[in-house]
C-alpha cells in the first residue's frame, strides 16, 4: 500500500522574491496556514502516513518550522493559550511522519528524487510539487484511488488553453475515458503546432520506485538538470503503465507573486463557505 510521499523543497523560490528571500516560499502563510502544511494536510487525508522531506542547507528553517519544540514550550510555559498549544500538538504530530534528506547542488527534481532511494519502502510513490495546489477535491485521494484500480503510474492533469502549452509538460492521449487516460508520451514545452494535446502536467505524481534505475542513467540535460521527464519518457517507452488523472478540484498556482496573493484569496473565500 502506498503510505509515502516526497516533497521537493530545495529551489531557491526566486519567482516570490522579495518574499522568499528571508522565509522559504513553502512557508508563505496562506490563510493562517503554510503553504507546506495545505499540502500535508491534502495527503494525511488521503491516508498518507510518511514524508520525505528534500531540503538544502540553506533552508533549514523549515526543519526548525516543525521541530522548534524548545521554543513553544518555552512560551507555554509563561502563556497558557489554546491555539498556541494546539499549533504545537499539529506541529508534534507532523514531526512524527517527516524525514529529511539534502540535495545542495541544483541538479533538477530527478537528482532529489534519487536523494530518496534508500527510504523509498513500496513499489510506488507519491510526489508532490508545493508550488501547486488543489482545493475543493483532494487531487491526492484520487490518484491513489486511479492507481489501486490501474496499478500504473498517475500524472494528474488538467486541461490548458492551446496557446498556452509552450509552458507546460504535456501528455499523448490514449484511451480516454470520463476521468483519465493512458498515457503514451510526454512532452517538455511543445510549441502549438507539435503539441499531441493541451493536457497539461501538474505537480503530483504516483512514481514507481525502478525510476530511481533510469534517474542514475541520465545525463544532465538543459540547465545541467537531471529531468524527471526524461525518465517518465524512458519508463514508457519500455511499456511501464502511465495514466493521467484529469482531477476534480481547482488548480492554484502558488509559484508567482501574483499566484500567491490569488491563493490566498481562493482559499479564503473557500474557509468562508
Amino acid at each position: 500500500m502506498l503510505k509515502q510521499a516526497i516533497i521537493p523543497l530545495a529551489g531557491l523560490g526566486t519567482r516570490l522574491l522579495p518574499l522568499s528571500s528571508i522565509t522559504p516560499k513553502e512557508l508563505l502563510p496562506i490563510n493562517g496556514k503554510s503553504n507546506l502544511e495545505h499540502i500535508l494536510d491534502e495527503c494525511i487525508d488521503a491516508g498518507i502516513k510518511e514524508f520525505i522531506f528534500i531540503i538544502s542547507k540553506k533552508k533549514e528553517s523549515i526543519k526548525k518550522y516543525f521541530f522548534n519544540d524548545q521554543f513553544y514550550k518555552s512560551i507555554l510555559a509563561k502563556k497558557k493559550d489554546k491555539r498556541i498549544l494546539e499549533t504545537f500538538n499539529k506541529l508534534k504530530n507532523y514531526q512524527k511522519m517527516i524525514k529529511f534528506v539534502y540535495q545542495n547542488k541544483p541538479r533538477g527534481t530527478g537528482d532529489a528524487i534519487l536523494k530518496c532511494e534508500k527510504l523509498i519502502k513500496s513499489s510506488h510513490f507519491l510526489m508532490l510539487f508545493p508550488d501547486d495546489l488543489i482545493i475543493k477535491k483532494n487531487c491526492s485521494k484520487q490518484m491513489l484511488s486511479l492507481h489501486q484500480k490501474t496499478k500504473g503510474s498517475i500524472i494528474a492533469t488538467k486541461t490548458v488553453k492551446r496557446e498556452t502549452v509552450s509552458r507546460w509538460g504535456i501528455l499523448s492521449v490514449k484511451d480516454k475515458k470520463k476521468n483519465y487516460f493512458k498515457i503514451s508520451d510526454v512532452v517538455e514545452k511543445p510549441s502549438i503546432k507539435s503539441a499531441p494535446s493541451n493536457f497539461a502536467i501538474i505537480g503530483r505524481y504516483i512514481l514507481p520506485k525502478i525510476i530511481m534505475k533510469k534517474l542514475k542513467r541520465l545525463k544532465p540535460g538543459q540547465g545541467g538538470e537531471i529531468h524527471i521527464t526524461d525518465a517518465i519518457k524512458q519508463l514508457i517507452s519500455d511499456g511501464e503503465d502511465f495514466y493521467g488523472n484529469i482531477f476534480k478540484g481547482k488548480y492554484l498556482d502558488c509559484g508567482t507573486l501574483n499566484g500567491y496573493i490569488n491563493s490566498t484569496i481562493e482559499i479564503s473565500k473557500e474557509t468562508k463557505k
